[in-house]
């Protein structure tokens, strides 16, 4: 009797669930079809038996103070599709994986991490005199540039630096003027939003690039369009920004001279390297938060496997 029922438990495991299982992972296409002819009526067939037994479930619950209003969503959870997308490496190739997987993780990230930080904003003080604006404009390297009058705080508009060419190539005297009636409206962004919500809103209100603004009002940086989308499918152009190859020089011993104004999660991208990215946005802010002090030349601080002096 025992043998029996191990022989029958080893049957029923192996040929009515770990095999079809397995081909039907296999080959879902080939099973989903024709086994839909035959689960259409069994549905119909088995429905008056399976609403029969979801009355009882529900009349016990409630005998036992069990809520049954409690709605089950068939939906799967974010970290259920992170599952999938992981144990589908046969199916999906390694690039569209990690697309997918960025897409899932958006919402973790906010546009504080990817921003471009105040301090390396280039914008135009249109106080300067015209001769140096002009000068500034026609050596733009960015497709948009901030307007500010004095301070970067008292921004005033954003304008497309081509625009401005076409008018300065058409115009015969091209003046500050028509500069700022041809400048758009600053969009500004609060700080926090999730990269998941700032791609609909630049979308929704068809938009590139915003302002990020802290709950005073104060411009703590620039984020782009360009930017969240390269969350997603990685930089549009080398492996490492053209800023963060300016603040990264590899020393011939193994090791990274940084600058401390660094993109942490740049840094850890670019060199597959895990600092915390939690708090600190800047390696800067990686060391004064290991040591909680202001170093001296020659300290080292430790963040997880990495050592920094």
């Amino acid at each position: 009797m025992a043998i029996a029922t191990g022989v029958l438990t080893f049957v029923v495991l192996v040929f009515a669930e770990v095999l079809p299982k397995t081909i039907a992972a296999l080959y879902p296409e080939k099973v989903a079809y024709p086994s839909s002819f035959l689960l259409a009526p069994l549905q119909i067939l088995m429905m008056p038996l399976v609403w029969l037994l979801n009355t009882i479930t529900r009349l016990l619950m409630r005998l036992m103070g069990i809520k049954t209003d409690i709605v089950v969503s068939g939906s799967l959870s974010k970290e259920e599709l992170r599952t999938i997308v992981h144990e589908s490496r046969s199916q999906i190739s390694r690039r569209n994986q990690d697309m997918l997987l960025s897409v899932l993780d958006l919402e973790k990230v906010s546009v504080d991490d990817i921003m471009v930080p105040r301090n390396e904003i280039i914008g135009i003080d249109i106080n300067d005199d015209w001769k140096s604006i002009e000068r500034q404009l026609t050596h733009s390297p960015h497709g948009r540039i901030v307007l500010y009058r004095d301070s970067l705080d008292d921004a005033i508009s954003m304008l497309r630096v081509r625009e401005a060419w076409r008018l300065m190539a058409e115009k015969k005297e091209f003046t500050k003027e028509m500069m700022l009636r041809a400048a758009d409206e600053i969009y500004y962004v609060p700080e926090g939003t999730p990269l998941s919500t700032q791609l609909i809103k630049f979308q929704r209100n068809k938009k590139k690039v915003g302002l990020v603004v802290n709950e005073y009002g104060d411009i703590q940086g620039l984020v782009t369009v360009e930017d969240i989308l390269e969350e997603i499918v990685g930089d549009f152009t080398t492996s490492m920004s053209p800023t963060l190859a300016e603040e990264v020089t590899p020393q011939n011993d193994g090791s990274v001279i940084i600058d401390g104004t660094a993109n942490v999660r740049e840094i850890n991208k670019a060199f597959n390297w895990h600092l915390p990215e939690d708090d600190a946005r800047t390696v800067n802010g990686v060391i004064l938060e290991a040591l909680e002090e202001i170093p001296v030349a020659g300290t080292r601080a430790c963040a997880l496997s990495s050592t920094i002096s």
